[in-house]
């Protein structure tokens, strides 16, 4: 069975709200109407009974008089009966008729043990509601020492109760479908941007074209700040995509050349025989090859690598590793520690050295420096040649990309390890002019506490 559509729930939703809205005001309603009727009948009852006991105490030959005991409640008459205190009748008005009011337990204690009071009764088939209260002793008249009893009909009450208890449901309803009609008609111009936006993805999934973009809606709300999000998402796609063919077309090109040599070297040897030339030509171009391989080996590990699992790294320690690799650079600075991978960023230090040593003037000097800043931990190379141009800047850490005029042979993938590695330790890698540096995360000593207590735990920098 096909579940509703989302409009076809919001309709539904919003009646069935409104229903219980509806129903809930109308208990309410029926509640306090029904409170406030009864309050107004007790209080009736309660003043005519407090008149004709005043009058019984006053003028007591005035009770068997004929128009005496009436009263009237709305449209209908109340009925008036008066006892002596063995219960018989002394008077009664004429709505009562030759009927007798009901001996309901009010009117026994109003009798017995002096104490007014309300109660429910029936005369007949008609509701009553009834209060009973006692007359004084004192007087010389025959209802002294009796009660007097005023009750008077409750069938008004529960005809206006149902009356309003009909409308209540009737107006739930009407109420219900009005909600619908109004929540389908909204929900459909609600989502009719969300369907452009369904439209639109399906004809670029058909397409697979991360080029196209969705429409975006006039206005703008959530739809449209979900269809910018979605475009900002498929032009980094597009971005990446771009990326990516970009990059095999580099690594194609950067493969095809040591490849194209060694396939000539070995024509010509498998022709002429072995030739210490060629043979140097054949094993400095499987050299190339091999580190070319191994660059785009490091930067698919970086790309495809899982949350950083560090150890403490001291910065200025790899700094005197790669300057003693290197043979002649110089090292200054200070201890900082990094929560990091050691071989990666050996890898990354070593780099940088040798990106200076290649680019730098020959036998020039190479400064490697390791500061610490705060939270921050830097190491930075630097040549004394001219450096890199402002204009150039920006892509010396993209992949395959060589400053024009660059000196030495290199493959454009050194720096963008280095970036890679930086990004995946939380930090990031920059150049000015001839000093590059990496910029990472360093390691304090509440953190240092903190892995030591909790050795089992992995912890990722985060980017600052």
């Amino acid at each position: 069975m096909r579940p509703a559509g989302l409009t076809a729930r919001v309709a539904a939703a919003a009646a069935a709200a409104i229903v219980l809205a509806v129903v809930l005001l109308g208990v309410a309603v029926l509640a306090r109407l029904d409170d406030q009727l009864s309050g107004s009948l007790d209080r009736t009852l309660q003043a005519r009974a407090v008149d004709v006991a005043r009058l019984a105490a006053s003028t007591p030959d005035l009770l068997t008089e004929p128009g005496t005991l009436e009263g009237r409640l709305g449209g209908s008459s109340l009925l008036v009966q008066v006892v002596d205190r063995r219960g018989r009748i002394v008077a009664r008005s004429a709505g009562v008729g030759g009927r007798v009011l009901p001996d309901a337990p009010a009117v026994q204690a109003a009798l017995r043990e002096r104490r007014a009071g309300y109660g429910d009764a029936r005369l007949g088939t008609e509701p009553l509601r009834l209060y009973a209260a006692p007359l004084g002793e004192l007087g010389r008249g025959p209802a002294a020492g009796g009660a007097v009893i005023v009750a008077g009909t409750t069938a008004e009450i529960g005809q206006t109760i149902d009356t309003t208890r009909r409308f209540v449901l009737l107006a739930s309803l009407l109420a219900a479908l009005l909600a619908a009609a109004l929540a389908t008609l909204l929900a459909r111009r609600a989502l009719r941007p969300l369907r452009r936006l369904s439209s639109g993805a399906r004809r670029i999934e058909r397409t697979g074209s991360a080029a196209q973009r969705l429409p975006i809606p006039a206005a703008r709300d959530e739809v449209g700040e979900l269809a910018s999000t979605l475009n900002a998402m498929l032009a980094s796609l597009e971005r990446a995509r771009e990326a990516e063919q970009r990059f095999v077309g580099d690594a194609s090109h950067e493969l095809r050349t040591p490849l194209t040599a060694l396939r000539g070297n070995a024509a010509y040897v498998a022709r002429h025989g072995p030739d210490p030339d060629a043979l140097r030509d054949i094993e400095a171009d499987a050299a190339r090859l091999s580190a070319l391989l191994d660059d785009l080996l490091a930067l698919a590990r970086e790309d495809a690598a899982p949350a950083l699992r560090g150890e403490p790294v001291d910065l200025l320690e790899l700094a005197r590793e790669a300057a003693a690799a290197d043979g002649a650079a110089d090292v200054t600075g200070t201890p900082a520690r990094v929560l990091g991978e050691r071989p990666a960023l050996e890898r990354a230090v070593g780099n940088l050295v040798r990106n200076a040593r290649r680019h730098g003037p020959p036998g020039g000097r190479i400064a490697v420096h390791v500061s610490r800043d705060a939270d921050r931990a830097r190491i930075s190379v630097a040549d004394e040649g001219p450096g890199m141009p402002p204009a150039y800047a920006a892509h010396a850490f993209e992949r395959f990309w060589r400053a024009p005029g660059a000196s030495g042979e290199g493959s454009g993938l050194g720096l963008a390890i280095v970036r890679a590695i930086a990004e995946r330790h939380g930090g990031g890698a920059g150049v000015d002019g001839a000093r590059f540096t990496i910029d990472l995360p360093a390691l304090t000593e509440a953190s240092e506490a903190a892995r030591t207590n909790g050795p089992h735990e992995t912890t990722t920098p985060h980017r600052q």
